[in-house]
């Protein structure tokens, strides 16, 4: 399971479920900032005991909960590394995962994390040379551990891989070019993308330095499809899950997709690693036809950190709303009971 601000945000705002606990932190005084992450990290704590049983049965390898650090400090290594910290000892739970955006400066966080023994989910991966540089982050990070005596065993880590934004901005682009070559190849960009990072997680396990690590109890950093939910209603709805399926990843779906491969999805063993001749294909012939693929994973990159920000802003905002009308609320109770008690 996953959450970041856009989804606490929404869950927030859209329900009376918190109402109980905004009116505690109101009464209490509780900063807006203390009081969203005493909220975000309550629930997170919540799912992991919900999917305590998962983790335990699997040796830790599912059952894991994630929840993301502030995403206005992505482009601080330092403060990156403090938050994370900070949610690691906040949740206290084995199963949950600190997700650490995949920026420059979040690279040198993810290494510092896992040296520490922190679960690192690492998310808003667009970039194939962005996720070489992730894998070698968590290799770092392990190495680190190792070194200083950490039990490699418990720890875990993925790799969150964005697919259908990729799309979304590269059919956008196709449109504007308008040829009948640009018009063949919407909706392939985001899955060829996955595919051949996938190739790369294979090459990273057949690795001397990844057998090296896993000799003395490392995990391997699973890719996990991110973003899986169709946007363009001409695709498949399951587009981005039954077109993904490899071992060792993780697909995160919302809930109607989820429903949708429930219902019609077509699950094959395997529908990534013998496609990878099809995937460069379909790379090259967005470059001929004038699609700059640096361009579009840097953009991306960049609007991922600032959905993000945008959202923890709003939701730091309409919380600020919520405890200031929680607070008022308080002092109008006790104006009336004082003038009753007055009255008698």
């Amino acid at each position: 399971m996953t959450s970041n601000p856009t989804i606490f945000e929404k869950a927030l705002n859209g329900s009376v479920a918190y109402d109980g606990q905004i009116q505690d932190l109101a009464i209490r005084g509780v900063a807006v900032e203390e009081a969203a992450r005493l909220l975000t990290s309550y629930d997170i704590r919540w799912a992991c005991d919900v999917l305590r049983g998962v983790h335990d049965r699997t040796g830790g390898l599912d059952g894991r909960v994630s929840i993301e650090v502030d995403p206005r400090v992505a482009d601080d290594t330092a403060k990156t590394v403090a938050e994370a910290r900070a949610l690691w000892w906040l949740v206290a739970r084995p199963n949950v995962m600190i997700k650490i955006p995949a920026t420059q400066a979040g690279l040198a966080a993810i290494t510092a994390a896992t040296a520490e023994g922190i679960s690192v989910n690492v998310t808003l991966i667009f970039s194939l040379d962005r996720y070489d540089q992730v894998m070698d982050a968590y290799l770092t990070g392990l190495e680190r551990a190792h070194e200083a005596g950490v039990d490699l065993s418990a720890i875990r880590s993925v790799a969150s891989f964005f697919v259908s934004r990729v799309d979304v901005e590269v059919d956008t682009r196709l449109a504007k070019i308008g040829t009948e070559k640009a018009r063949s190849l919407r909706g392939q960009a985001g899955v060829a993308n996955a595919r051949l990072a996938y190739r790369r997680f294979e090459a990273v396990l057949g690795s001397e330095r990844w057998r090296r690590l896993e000799a003395v109890g490392a995990h391997p950093q699973r890719p996990l499809w991110a973003s899986t939910g169709v946007k363009n209603p001409e695709y498949p709805d399951v587009l981005y899950v039954t077109s993904l399926i490899a071992p060792n990843v993780v697909s995160t779906m919302p809930e109607p997709t989820l429903d949708a491969v429930a219902d019609h999805g077509q699950i094959s063993p395997d529908t990534v690693t013998g496609m990878y001749d099809q995937a460069e294909q379909v790379m090259a012939g967005l470059a001929e036809v004038g699609v700059e693929y640096d361009e579009v994973v840097q953009l991306l990159e960049r609007e991922g950190v600032r959905k993000f920000t945008d959202a923890w802003t709003l939701l730091l905002r309409r919380l600020e709303e919520s405890l200031a009308a929680a607070a008022a609320r308080r002092t109008a109770g006790s104006r009336l009971r004082a003038s009753c008690e007055n009255d008698q």
